[in-house]
C-alpha cells in the first residue's frame, strides 16, 4: 500500500504530466491553425515554411527534439556567446511538446479545412468577406466536429508521451513510480501508474466522445 508521502508524490507527478499535455494541446492548437493556414496558402514562402516545419517535427522522434532543446540549445548558446545557459526542464517540456503538437495538429486542421466544400468559400466571398474573414467566420467553425476526435487522440498521445520528460530530470508520473520501484524493489508501483494513466485517458475519451456528439447533434448521420 502507498503511504501518504508516496501518494502525494504520485499526485504531484500526475499534475506534472497533465500540465505538460494540456499546455501542449492548447499552444499546439493555436499555432497549428497558423501553420495549417500557411500550408494551404497560395503564398509559396508561407507554404514552404509550413511544409518544412511539419516535415521536421513529424519526421524526427519526440525524444530527439527534447534533447535538442534541453541539451543542444545551451551548447549552441555557449559557443556563440561564451556564457552558460540552462533551460528549466519544465519550460523545455512545454516548448518541445507544444512544437511537436503544433505539427500534428496543423495537419489535422488542414485536412479538416480542406474537407469543407469549396463552395462555402465562394459563397462567403460573394457576401463580401475576404479570405481571412471567410476562414474565421465560415470555414473553421464548420471543422469543429471533424476536429474533436483527432484532437482528443492527440491529447491522449501527448499524455502518454510525457513519460519522455523523465530523461531531462522531470518527475512526471512515470519517473515518480520508477523511483519508488527502484528504491523498494517492488513492481506494484508500475501498476499504480498504469491505473492513473488508464483513468486519465478514459476520462478524456468519454469527454471528447460527448463533445463530438454535441457538435454533431444537428448533422445527419
Amino acid at each position: 500500500m502507498l503511504n501518504s508521502t508516496q501518494l502525494w508524490a504520485i499526485v504531484n507527478g500526475t499534475i506534472v504530466t497533465l500540465e505538460i499535455a494540456i499546455v501542449a494541446i492548447i499552444f499546439g492548437a493555436i499555432f497549428g491553425i497558423i501553420v495549417a493556414l500557411g500550408r494551404i496558402s497560395k503564398n509559396k514562402i508561407a507554404n514552404g515554411l509550413s511544409w518544412f516545419y511539419i516535415w521536421f517535427f513529424r519526421g524526427t522522434p519526440l525524444l530527439l527534439q527534447l534533447f535538442m532543446i534541453f541539451y543542444a540549445v545551451p551548447i549552441i548558446y555557449l559557443n556563440a556567446t561564451g556564457k552558460t545557459f540552462q533551460i528549466d526542464p519544465m519550460i523545455c517540456a512545454f516548448i518541445t511538446f507544444s512544437l511537436n503538437s503544433t505539427a500534428y495538429l496543423a495537419e489535422i486542421i488542414r485536412s479538416a479545412i480542406e474537407s469543407i466544400d469549396h463552395g462555402q468559400m465562394e459563397a462567403a466571398k460573394a457576401l463580401g468577406m475576404n479570405y481571412h474573414q471567410a476562414m474565421m467566420k465560415i470555414i473553421i467553425p464548420q471543422t469543429f466536429k471533424r476536429l474533436v476526435a483527432p484532437i482528443g487522440n492527440e491529447l491522449i498521445m501527448l499524455l502518454k508521451d510525457t513519460s519522455l520528460v523523465s530523461t531531462i530530470a522531470l518527475f512526471d508520473l512515470l519517473r515518480t513510480v520508477k523511483t519508488m520501484a527502484s528504491a523498494t524493489g517492488n513492481w506494484i508501483y508500475y501498476v499504480y501508474a498504469a491505473v492513473v494513466y488508464l483513468f486519465l485517458t478514459t476520462i478524456l475519451q468519454v469527454l471528447f466522445d460527448k463533445l463530438e456528439m454535441k457538435f454533431g447533434i444537428y448533422e445527419k448521420r
